[in-house]
């Protein structure tokens, strides 16, 4: 009989990252997408009005473009982000799944691929100011608002700021 104390078993990672499928994982961004708000909030003018399949797999087809689903330890898809050249972008948390810092672990598991896996020097990000809790949220991961970008965008007859923030590669 083994009287050794047993080690509490980790608990599972809350988030980790595949590649983003169109086929599978392109309901799950429809339905966390409702209005065109929260679409330019997302990806910036970059969709148009209501997103579709075609336009989701024409994204995730783009060079150089890295998409990733972000999955709980059962494989539900809870988020979304990518990275093209130095540029993360399109960072979306499941509606559900909001609160619970699941928008922390996935910019810091997106970072280290983006370092460490594609030995990118810097990540560049946009993000409209009145998106509060993303701006602090990328100020607390390190990133710096390089430029303000007054009023870049219209929805819904407001216009719409933009922060250009940069995150530079660790010291190796």
């Amino acid at each position: 009989m083994n009287t050794t104390p047993s080690s509490p078993s980790a608990a599972p990672a809350p988030l980790s990252l595949r590649p983003f499928r169109p086929a599978d994982d392109a309901p799950a961004l429809r339905r966390w997408i409702t209005t065109r708000a929260e679409l330019v909030t997302w990806a910036g003018p970059a969709f148009t009005w209501p997103l579709d399949d075609a336009q989701l797999t024409a994204y995730a087809a783009e060079p150089d473009r890295h998409t990733w689903t972000a999955v709980s330890p059962d494989g539900r898809p809870l988020g979304h982000i990518s990275v093209r050249g130095t540029r993360l972008g399109r960072v979306l948390i499941a509606p559900e799944a909001r609160g619970q810092g699941l928008g922390e672990t996935l910019l810091t598991l997106a970072v280290a691929r983006a370092f460490d896996e594609l030995g990118l020097p810097s990540l560049d990000l946009g993000v409209y100011t009145h998106n509060t809790a993303a701006v602090r949220l990328y100020e607390k991961l390190g990133f710096r608002t390089e430029q303000v970008l007054k009023d870049v965008e219209e929805v819904d007859g407001v216009l719409w700021s933009a922060l250009q923030m940069r995150l530079t590669a660790p010291d190796r």
